[in-house]
């Protein structure tokens, strides 16, 4: 059976009392019934009482309660709190007073860790592994240091020396896309009244360390690259390199959408690559500009058309094993290509062309940049061919050497490169 209305909260069993007996209570009753949101400040012992007027030797924990009236199912709607000291009980009754009116549900215990939690359950439901996958790596260094905090608790100095924590041994980028996480984690809070106000979006990011930048091949390795590799990475070596495409486009690239041309039409018509899809988890662009339709140089034509009659062989000798999906890029028996396997081989490629450091596949895209730069074409063309959304991210992220430029794409590359497969 509980304590009266007017014990302020109810018994979990039998304690000591406030004056040492055993009791089926453990707070001072009150001596009347509270109104909607009064408080009641008691001593809970866990060992019989030492100090009935002040419990400051007492074993035990000070409690706070808000009674918050009735709910629709007729039972009433208590808050409560706790701590070692009476003074901390009446802040944190004064802070919940302060959520209740700003209209925060949150219960007390409600961290910082947990709300993380909810906004990668709930707001992050439907994306994509990869991008789940990402926030939670980025977000794993701040919960170490902001984990158990409670919400209601977050300071902004908090965050602030998190990140700069972080700062000392993640890159720029990582600690941007941390705090990024954060401040959408905690507004995600908010939209669902369990915070009161963001205090992660009023901190500036710190820059971190720097990360590897971005490399582009010359001429030279350029063409060395090209005369080493062959079957299936000579075609995606070369139209990669001499288009600019991604490699999340290319691995999604159907014959469908290569067009081999008629230069005997009227007018002639070039041939073409229709870059309109991606191995995203919608099948989308990066960006609206990233579709596109690009004129392919000789090379990219003859590379692509060599390796589809190799993908006619490897079809008739699979057979009924054989699966077809359409794609450009495939194993020898038709499944798409991933990633890992691209970046091996390409990794094999590089050294078998002499090229020493480290290479991966993107970097065919930052070698289509600079040696479009180098041969003269204008940023706002290059920027258009590689599907930028600016010119800004074409000098800023892909600038390996820029500079003013008369002529374009497929024409350059011709020049470039006129070696035929």
């Amino acid at each position: 059976m509980g304590l009266p209305e007017s014990a302020g909260i109810q018994a979990d069993g039998p304690q000591y009392g406030p004056h040492g007996g055993s009791s089926a209570g453990n707070v001072v009753p009150m001596p009347t019934r509270r109104g909607w949101g009064q408080d009641a400040i008691s001593f809970e012992h866990a060992e019989p009482c030492r100090d009935p007027g002040r419990h400051r030797s007492c074993a035990g924990r000070w409690r706070g309660i808000i009674s918050l009236g009735y709910g629709p199912d007729g039972k009433r709607r208590r808050r409560k709190v706790s701590g070692p000291t009476k003074t901390v009980v009446q802040e944190r009754l004064k802070q919940l007073h302060d959520d209740i009116d700003a209209g925060v549900r949150a219960k007390p215990g409600y961290t910082v860790r947990k709300a993380a939690d909810d906004w990668l359950k709930d707001a992050m439901n439907g994306r994509d592994a990869k991008t789940i996958s990402k926030n939670e790596y980025v977000l794993a260094p701040l919960l170490v240091e902001l984990g158990s905090t409670k919400l209601r608790d977050l300071s902004a100095g908090a965050v602030s020396d998190a990140l700069a924590a972080m700062a000392r041994t993640y890159s720029t980028a990582a600690v941007s896309m941390a705090h990024s996480a954060l401040t959408r984690a905690i507004t995600h809070a908010q939209a669902r009244d369990l915070a009161s106000r963001n205090v992660s979006a009023l901190i500036t990011t710190p820059k971190g360390q720097r990360g590897r930048p971005s490399k582009s091949l010359t001429r030279v390795q350029a063409a060395a690259l090209l005369a080493v590799s062959s079957g299936t990475m000579r075609a995606y070596i070369t139209l990669c390199l001499t288009t600019g495409i991604r490699t999340e486009e290319a691995r999604a690239l159907t014959w469908q959408h290569v067009d081999f041309g008629d230069p005997d039409a009227s007018p002639p018509r070039p041939a073409s690559v229709a870059v309109w899809r991606s191995v995203r988890a919608t099948g989308d662009t990066k960006t609206e500009k990233s579709r596109r339709t690009l004129a392919l140089p000789r090379l990219a034509a003859g590379a692509l058309r060599a390796h589809r009659e190799r993908q006619d062989k490897d079809r008739a000798t699979a057979g009924q094993d054989w699966q077809d999906n359409g794609l450009v890029f495939t194993t020898r028996r038709g499944k798409p290509i991933d990633a890992s396997n691209v970046r091996k081989q390409f990794k094999v490629a590089c050294r078998a062309a002499g090229i020493e450091g480290t290479w991966t596949p993107r970097e065919l895209r930052h070698s289509f940049v600079s040696l479009l730069s180098e041969h003269g074409t204008l940023v706002e063309e290059i920027a258009r061919l590689a599907g930028h959304s600016s010119t800004r991210t074409t000098e800023v992220v892909y600038r390996q050497e820029l500079r003013p430029v008369l002529t374009t794409g497929a024409e350059a590359m011709d020049k470039l490169f006129t070696t035929t497969p």
